[in-house]
């Protein structure tokens, strides 16, 4: 089910380059790319820390904070580019596939979707914001092609949009979290047997308070799912066994100088919910699968940097495991701390599936 949404927002120039800007809830990442004759380069990336409770379960709550995290992250960063895209996570978004006939040009099936919507979506036309993207021929109908449409409540791409402007950027596409996702495993094959051919692999993105799961099948997303876990239980653990701020609690997690126990006392169990998350996650889409398994689970997110979790996950759920590593076939402007973008790209998976788009324009 490839697919690239612009929910209704419009390219209006194709020689701007295209930032990818990454709202979660403890940050906004921005991540510039350059197309070139051997892939991509990184021209230019910043990450900037949200003050607690900016962002809730990816609801923007202070608007005005996020855009001031966005505008520290654009000035640290260097860019230049004006032009971003933004993803919505897939809880706010409705998708249903629908066939139309293959004879109709993009602005008849425009035109139709739009008398028709109010068949797919529960809510007033003037409320979302909504696009389509033809799949290919239909299955099932000859002479029919498969539509996937995508709609979101104006609200949450409003907020997002309001909170690039007031970080001095102006948002061209709106896409969906997880096929930002799917647009990004194809900087991450490298590390599959067969780069995912004839493979099933589980993507499991693990942020600060949400968790996601892609799973790719010949490189191609067939399921997602959505669940509230991630490292910010660990920064409030670290807050309550050792009295500490959150922002001390998260820089101390990231590095060090914690007391001796607390590998043992706060880090380890951790780690062993994190496999029981992971599982769990394996068990719902089995359960909405034909097949109970996957060959590959690779890890995302910033809590992939938590050490030994992807060699704990691979020894109790016994399916080989891997961290992504977007950026490793990608060239890095000189400027640009190369380990730095390298521990941070597991986290930069959306943020680069949205940079990635500029080789569209």
């Amino acid at each position: 089910m490839g697919a690239k949404l612009d929910m209704a927002l419009k390219i209006s120039s194709k020689k701007a380059g295209l930032i990818g800007l990454d709202i979660t809830a403890t940050s906004v990442k921005l991540l510039e790319l350059k197309p070139t004759k051997k892939g991509f380069k990184v021209i230019s990336y910043a990450v900037e820390p949200l003050p607690a409770n900016a962002v809730n379960e990816k609801n923007l709550q202070d608007v005005e904070a996020v855009g001031e995290a966005i505008r520290q992250a654009v000035k640290r960063s260097g860019t230049r580019t004006k032009a971003c895209a933004v993803a919505v996570p897939s809880a706010m978004v409705i998708t249903k596939v629908i066939q139309m006939d293959d004879s109709l040009k993009d602005h008849e099936m425009d035109a139709q979707i739009q008398l028709e919507a109010d068949q797919y979506i529960p809510y007033a036309l003037d409320e979302v914001n909504l696009d389509f993207q033809v799949l290919g021929p239909s299955e099932d109908s000859k002479g029919m092609v498969d539509v996937l449409l995508a709609a979101s409540r104006s609200e949450n791409v409003e907020d997002r949009t309001a909170a690039a402007d007031i970080g001095g950027l102006d948002v061209k596409i709106v896409d969906v979290e997880p096929y930002t996702m799917e647009a990004a495993f194809q900087r991450i094959k490298h590390q599959l047997p067969n780069e995912g051919i004839d493979q099933t692999v589980a993507l499991l993105d693990i942020g600060a308070s949400m968790t996601s799961l892609s799973i790719m099948r010949d490189q191609q997303l067939i399921y997602t799912r959505e669940q509230p876990f991630g490292g910010k239980q660990l920064t409030e653990e670290i807050m309550r066994r050792y009295g500490l701020s959150y922002e001390d609690a998260g820089r101390v997690k990231r590095v060090g100088g914690l007391p001796d126990n607390y590998d043992s006392d706060v880090l380890s169990p951790f780690r062993d919910l994190m496999v029981q998350q992971v599982n769990r996650f394996l068990q719902f889409f089995f359960s909405a699968d034909k097949n109970d398994y996957v060959d590959q689970i690779v890890l995302a997110g910033g809590s992939t940097g938590i050490a030994g979790a992807d060699q704990l996950i691979e020894q109790r759920i016994g399916t080989p495991t891997v961290i992504a590593d977007p950026f490793a076939e990608m060239s890095v402007s000189s400027d640009i701390p190369a380990q730095r973008l390298k521990d941070d790209g597991p986290a930069l998976m959306i943020a680069c599936g949205l940079a990635m788009r500029g080789a569209d324009l």
